[in-house]
C-alpha cells in the first residue's frame, strides 16, 4: 500500500525507535481511518526495525480512533529471533495513544504447500468477472473515501443489503483490489483482512462498527492480482459483533485469515 509512508526515524531512550508518520484522509470512512490500514501503517515501521522481511502475525488493540494527519509510532523489539521475532508498535498522536499491535515477523516461504486445511481452507466458487464493484459508503450516506482507493467487488448473493434486502447470513464474499492494481504483499494482508464492510450489513444495517481488537495471521505471499475474501458473523450479542475473514489470492491459495471484535448498535 504505497500510501503508509514513514518520515522520519530516530531512537528514542531504552532501544525504541520512533517514527513520524502520515494517517492518509485518503483511507478513512466517515473520517475515520480504517483499522485494517492502521494496522499496515504499524507493521511498516515494525518491519522497519527488524531483519525479517515479512509480518506473518499481528495483532491490535484500538483504543481511540486517530484523526487524519501526523502521528507518531514506536516499534520495540521484544525479541529477535533466527526464524521469527516479536515487535510492539504503538501509534499515538496529540501525546494519546490510539492503536497498539503486537507483531510476529520473519520470512514466508512462497514455495511451501499446505500440509492438511480443513473445508474452510478452500476458495469458494465465487468468480471475480461475475462480482459487481461496491459504490455506496456505509448507511447513514457518510463518505467512505477509502472506497476511492480499492475497487471491492461483492457476489449478488452479498450485495442485498446495499438494497435493504439483506440476506441474513451473516457472509459477504467477493474480491479486492488495490490501487493502480499493485500487488499484494505481507502488509498490505494486513488491511485486506479488514477491507469488507461488516459482514453483519448482511443481517441487519448499522452505523458504524467500531473495531476493538482485530488479529491476523498471513500464511504465505499471494500471486499477483486481485485477492479473494469472505467475512462471515459469527455472533452478534451484547452489542458486540465477532467475525472472521478469509483471504485468497487469484490462484485459490489461502494466503490471510483474522478474528476480529467490534462494537454494534442494532435495532
Amino acid at each position: 500500500m504505497t500510501s503508509v509512508k514513514l518520515r522520519t526515524a530516530a531512537i528514542a531512550p531504552e532501544g525504541l525507535r520512533e517514527f513520524d508518520v502520515d494517517i492518509d484522509e485518503d483511507w478513512t470512512i466517515a473520517g475515520r481511518p480504517n483499522g485494517g490500514y492502521l494496522m499496515a501503517l504499524l507493521a511498516r515501521c515494525a518491519l522497519e526495525v527488524s531483519r525479517q522481511a515479512h509480518v506473518i502475525a499481528s495483532s491490535a488493540t484500538y483504543i481511540r480512533p486517530p484523526e487524519a494527519g501526523a502521528a507518531s509510532v514506536s516499534a520495540e523489539i521484544l525479541r529477535e529471533g533466527r526464524s521469527a521475532s516479536q515487535i510492539r508498535a504503538t501509534l499515538t498522536q496529540g501525546g494519546a495513544v490510539c492503536v497498539e499491535a503486537l507483531l510476529t515477523v520473519g520470512t514466508l516461504d512462497e514455495s511451501s504447500k499446505p500440509y492438511w486445511s480443513d473445508r474452510s481452507a478452500a476458495a469458494p466458487d465465487c468468480a471475480f468477472e461475475n462480482c459487481l464493484p461496491l459504490l455506496e459508503g456505509p448507511p447513514g450516506g457518510h463518505r467512505a473515501a477509502i472506497m476511492e482507493q480499492v475497487e471491492v467487488r461483492l457476489d449478488g448473493e452479498s450485495l442485498g443489503f446495499t438494497r435493504g434486502n439483506p440476506s441474513g447470513k451473516g457472509e459477504l464474499r467477493g474480491w479486492l483490489t488495490l490501487p493502480g492494481g499493485e500487488g499484494f504483499d505481507s502488509v498490505s494482508l494486513l488491511y485486506a483482512a479488514d477491507a469488507f464492510p461488516p459482514a453483519s450489513f448482511d443481517v441487519e444495517s448499522a452505523g458504524w462498527v467500531p473495531t476493538f481488537q482485530l488479529t491476523v495471521y498471513v500464511r504465505t505471499l499471494p500471486a499477483p492480482g486481485p485477492v479473494q475474501v469472505t467475512q462471515r458473523a459469527r455472533l452478534i450479542q451484547g452489542r458486540m459483533l465477532d467475525e472472521e475473514c478469509i483471504v485468497w489470492d487469484s490462484n485459490g491459495a489461502l494466503v490471510a485469515q483474522a478474528t476480529q471484535l467490534a462494537g454494534i448498535r442494532l435495532g
